[in-house]
């Protein structure tokens, strides 16, 4: 399965490297990939500096990926202060142009948006408003746009049926596990939907264990959560065999399922019992885990670093000696 391989810069969130310098990381790693997933890692947009970058991605072997945040006016991530959200897409389209990049990722938010008001049906008609808005300069440009299933905010069935909306035509998925497993859905759930509008991935494991109110989900390095990878990737390598598996590790979070609260379930009417016991399955025999904790003082930033770019290349070498990943 020769997939190729790289990591999303937001998985070295510590170090705020800028793009040169995870440029250059990326390639000591002999990568295939790199996700710039916000555009604050760009120093300089302006389009000689952008072509230029570019251009050192491509000399050294490397892919490019950029993308930017939420592009949902009303979503609870949407940062105003960085114009409206058709201009953030647009520069996002724009950079992606220059570098060389074939994607703009892009998120619609989280999953705090699923209790707003109007619940994700609102925000996702409001999205798909957006992404329509930039129709003809994505396609002017050769550009698609990868709207990702982030941080619970989409299952996998929603997101495919905002892409069908809007249009295959430029439009399509960021398939993202850790993200999958937020939403109550089983990452194989999340690849077989997702497979056939999948641009470019966030792939991280995911521990999960039962708790009084439901179930916690923590997620972990490659191979050091309950997500069986072999049968995962053998999936991956048939239905999308050129999309690139990107790193996006992030651990240490606990973050709480309470599917057995009374009012859970008002957020996911829309919900398949199907998925959701596929779902459960990943809780069987899990233990509560030890949240990752940088501790305080002037050590506390080096610790942050150290960890992330242990866990990070944990799973470059789990991806590439145990699965068999990376084209290099």
């Amino acid at each position: 399965m020769k997939l190729k391989l790289g990591f999303d810069n937001y998985a070295l969130r510590a170090f705020g490297w800028k793009a040169p310098q995870l440029l250059a990381y990326a390639a000591k790693l002999r990568l295939d990939t790199l996700l710039l997933s916000d555009l604050d890692v760009f120093d300089r947009r302006d389009t000689a500096s952008l072509r230029d970058f570019g251009k050192r991605a491509r000399d050294l072997g490397l892919e490019l990926h950029v993308g930017t945040l939420s592009i949902c006016p009303t979503s609870v991530m949407f940062d105003a202060t960085k114009g409206t959200a058709e201009a953030q897409l647009r520069e996002t389209i724009r950079v992606a142009s220059r570098v060389g990049s074939p994607v703009a990722r892009c998120v619609l938010g989280k999953v705090d948006d699923r209790r707003s008001r109007g619940g994700i049906a609102a925000r996702i008609a409001e999205t798909v408003k957006v992404l329509r808005r930039v129709r003809s300069l994505a396609l002017d440009r050769g550009i698609k746009v990868a709207v990702e299933n982030h941080a619970g905010d989409m299952q996998s069935h929603e997101l495919v049926a905002l892409i069908e909306e809007v249009g295959r035509d430029f439009v399509g998925a960021t398939l993202d596990t850790g993200n999958a497993t937020w939403a109550l859905e089983h990452p194989l759930t999340a690849l077989e939907n997702l497979a056939p509008f999948a641009l470019t991935t966030g792939i991280r494991d995911s521990a999960l264990w039962e708790t009084e109110e439901g179930a916690t989900l923590q997620w972990a390095a490659m191979g050091e959560g309950a997500v069986d990878w072999k049968p995962f990737f053998k999936c991956f390598a048939t239905l999308c065999p050129e999309v690139p598996v990107v790193l996006e590790t992030i651990s240490g979070r606990p973050i709480p399922i309470p599917f057995l609260r009374a009012d859970f379930w008002d957020a996911y009417e829309g919900a398949r019992p199907r998925d959701f016991a596929r779902f459960l399955s990943l809780t069987r025999g899990g233990r509560p885990r030890r949240p990752f904790s940088p501790g305080a003082g002037p050590r506390a930033k080096f610790a942050g670093q150290k960890q992330q770019m242990a866990e990070l290349e944990r799973s470059v070498r789990y991806c590439r000696d145990v699965l068999g990943l990376g084209r290099r």
